[in-house]
């Protein structure tokens, strides 16, 4: 009897908590009904906050935590521009994604192994391994999103050129070209589109043409931009016309785009010797030979035997 009241009181107090918390914080009839009535417009409901903007915030509070030298956090707020990240906050988010991957992965890698028949010791190795993975992977996801960056600007590098020396040929300005080429490239090259309109926004911010443009050669390091922006600062400085040296320079990138290509497709015979002796050549063998060495296990093995 005793044990029916303890969980019938235990029930009610679990309910009553229940019931408490919902009209506080999903109901709320008094302020629904204040809103109705329009007597109070003192107390107004908080935005929500989206799980993601949430585990962002809780990502750089992390963040602030680790100590990091001030030239280890100039490299990566480099790598972070480079790969297309320019928040204020990606610098403390990376940060905290790594604390919280380093200790969350030997965390699953120890529940994994845990009931595992494996030697202690690659255990141990497993878990280490888990760590230095959780710690360095998204300096590595860093990387790899600032190379395939990069690649993109190289590709769509050419288009633009081409595109700019018809813009200052019409009679437009370099500043100006600058900034139709960022236009009409934003959906075909949304990165280099996206480079050029940081050139544009800090023209108008009131920095100079060649500050201008060395900041955009910083901010990808792709050397065929480095390239154009070395002739567009000469250019500006000695007085050479600019759509000659765009004609110019359009011309030499071309040439090395077609010799790139001849040696790539040079360099063809040499990288295919490996997936031939490796891949098609164990097939042939067993396509030409392999009836022949059944033919004689079949014929020729009896007929020893029988001798």
């Amino acid at each position: 009897m005793a044990q029916i009241i303890l969980t019938a009181l235990l029930f009610m107090v679990v309910m009553v908590v229940i019931t408490m918390a919902g009209m506080r914080l999903w109901v709320r009839p008094k302020e629904a009904m204040e809103r109705v009535a329009g007597t109070s417009m003192q107390h107004r409901e908080a935005a929500p906050v989206h799980p993601s903007l949430a585990f962002r915030e809780m990502l750089q509070r992390l963040g602030n935590i680790i100590p990091a030298s001030p030239k280890d956090a100039s490299v990566m707020q480099r790598r972070l521009i480079r790969a297309g990240i320019r928040n204020q906050k990606a610098l403390k988010i990376l940060y905290g994604s790594k604390l919280v991957l380093g200790i969350l992965c030997p965390l699953l890698m120890t529940f994994a192994v845990s009931s595992s028949s494996a030697d202690p010791s690659n255990k141990v190795m497993a878990v280490l391994f888990a760590a230095v993975l959780g710690f360095f992977g998204p300096n590595e996801y860093i990387k790899i999103r600032s190379r395939r960056r990069q690649k993109e600007v190289r590709r769509g590098l050419p288009n633009a050129l081409d595109l700019m020396v018809v813009c200052v040929e019409s009679g437009l300005g370099l500043d100006q070209a600058i900034l139709q080429v960022s236009k009409e490239l934003e959906h075909a090259h949304p990165e280099i589109s996206e480079e050029f309109a940081l050139v544009n926004l800090e023209l108008k911010a009131g920095k100079r043409r060649t500050e201008a443009l060395r900041n955009l050669a910083e901010r990808t390091s792709v050397d065929d931009l480095k390239k154009l922006v070395a002739v567009l600062i000469q250019a500006d400085r000695f007085g050479t016309g600019i759509a000659q040296s765009l004609r110019g320079h359009a011309d030499y990138m071309r040439v090395q785009a077609r010799q790139t290509a001849e040696e790539k497709a040079a360099k063809l015979g040499v990288k295919l010797v490996f997936p031939i002796f490796f891949f098609i050549l164990p097939t042939l063998f067993v396509v030409t030979v392999g009836p022949v060495v059944v033919k004689i296990i079949r014929e020729l093995l009896p007929m020893m035997n029988s001798i």
